[in-house]
């Protein structure tokens, strides 16, 4: 058969069509294959009928479209459905062909597949993929890693996908080798929890602490949305609450259940691993699990008679303080993450260029990462985002308010966890003394693990007598 498809694209779901479409409105000739044969032909039938797009009934024949080095991206569920398809596949591929898998993957699961594939000649790619339905039809954020060979092979493909940013650059560099590309797409989601949670609790506050409508809310997220805080998330959050049915909010009538998928969890057991505090991120994944139990809370309120009082201490000015405050901690604790991880696995990630990527196309695109790519331009090594000028003096600045509004929250009986965490971190890092050393004297005193002195040098190690001197 005469080769003439440029990629193949496994998995025909809402990400992996889009894509697909995607790739051929750049210019690529492009083949797919889905394992159920009738939705292959379901999208052949539709918009890709029109497009340099043809479909396969097997991996055999999608592999003999193919143009060499033969590039095969791969859009399945993550875990057990991936490795299922790469083993497959790479029994019909040569040295040098490129798999790239573009699922939300565990970025160790990754790094294993690389290493796996490279012992059979093959390169490996793990790709973020960040922008939805949207983003994946008309321009992602993407992420890839892993098989630097790759990259010269697939560059110029992926980057005619991405989106624009305002300065007309892609939104899609390498990232760095092994799982570098999943690891930096799972803080990039676990930074979506934490912007998805300050923006609820803002909506919270404003509805129970304040007693707005969600039209009054939606008004003040609309002006949000040209200011500072300008993002993706805000625009539609100004949306849904505008939205009616019937000529009654929506957002009235939609369950407190919020569900997750895993990555959220992922970037807090991974914080863990590396040290890193990602206190906000945290937050926002229990506070999912604790909205995901309304019954159990329905009792918890008749039990318990809250406070749910009006907030009279603040207003929505402190509000915008607050969220855009705890945004900055959110955004500072995931970049230390992406720094430890990189200096753990020598990834060399280039957290400016990664800010840069995140600016279109993703889900948390914003003005915000505009300011953040200019701080790491300003000083490549910076070790904390809250420490360089710009972002220092917001904090000074909004601290009032964030104060005003985390103490009204509490009094009033409206939970503000997010806020809450963010503010403790950040009192946490100014604090040149903290109360770790009762933990470290209280360590040693029923275990014998030892403290450090405050006039010893650091690293020397001590225990003390404590039973024999009382």
């Amino acid at each position: 058969m005469t080769y003439e498809s440029d990629i193949a694209v496994v998995g025909l779901g809402v990400m992996g069509a889009n894509l697909a479409l995607n790739l051929a409105d750049s210019g690529r000739k492009v083949n797919v294959y889905n394992r159920t044969t009738a939705v292959t032909e379901e999208f052949m039938a539709g918009e890709a009928s029109t497009k340099d797009v043809t479909g396969a009934s097997t991996i055999e024949e999608m592999i003999s479209t193919l143009t060499r080095p033969r590039v095969i991206l791969v859009m399945v569920k993550a875990g057990p459905p991936v490795d299922a398809v790469i083993e497959e596949l790479s029994t019909h591929l040569e040295p040098g062909d490129v798999i790239i898998d573009g699922g939300n993957s565990l970025y160790t699961d990754t790094a294993r597949r690389g290493d796996m594939l490279a012992e059979r000649g093959l390169r490996y790619i793990g790709m973020g993929v960040s922008g939805g339905e949207e983003g994946a039809r008309y321009g992602p954020s993407l992420m890839p890693g892993g098989a630097t060979a790759a990259w010269p092979v697939v560059e110029e493909m992926l980057k005619g996908i991405a989106a624009i940013a305002p300065d007309g650059s892609p939104c899609c560099e390498w990232i760095g080798p092994g799982g570098a590309g999943h690891f930096v797409k799972m803080v990039h989601n676990g930074i979506e929890y934490g912007d998805m949670q300050v923006i609820a609790e803002a909506y919270d506050l404003m509805r129970r602490g304040l007693g707005m409508t969600p039209s009054e809310i939606a008004e003040v997220f609309a002006t949000w949305d040209h200011g500072r805080l300008r993002s993706y998330l805000i625009e539609i959050t100004a949306e849904i609450l505008d939205t009616t049915e019937n000529g009654e909010p929506i957002i009235d009538k939609i369950l407190d259940a919020a569900g997750q998928k895993g990555t959220g969890k992922w970037t807090v057991v991974a914080s863990m691993e590396f040290g890193e505090p990602t206190t906000l991120v945290a937050e926002a994944v229990y506070a999912r699990i604790v909205s995901s139990d309304p019954d159990r809370r329905a009792e918890m309120a008749k039990l318990f008679d809250g406070p749910i009082e009006r907030l009279t201490t603040i207003d929505v000015d402190d509000v915008e303080s607050a969220l855009y405050a705890s945004k900055i901690v959110s955004y500072a604790q995931g970049f230390r993450l992406l720094r430890s991880a990189s200096e753990e696995h020598s990834w060399q990630l280039d957290l400016g260029t990664i800010a840069s990527i995140w600016r279109a196309g993703c889900i948390i695109r914003a003005a915000f990462l505009e300011d953040i790519t200019d701080a790491y331009a300003a000083e490549p090594g910076l070790g904390d985002l809250t420490t360089s000028p710009f972002f220092s003096s917001a904090l000074s600045k909004a601290e009032p308010s964030w104060r005003r509004v985390v103490s009204g929250a509490a009094a009033a009986g409206v939970p503000a966890p997010a806020y809450s965490s963010a503010l403790g971190y950040f009192d946490g890092m100014r604090s040149p003394r903290l109360p770790a050393n009762l933990i470290q004297a209280q360590r040693d005193y029923f275990g014998a693990h030892t403290f450090e002195r405050v006039d010893r040098p650091r690293g020397e190690f001590f225990h003390h007598g404590w039973g024999g001197e009382r």
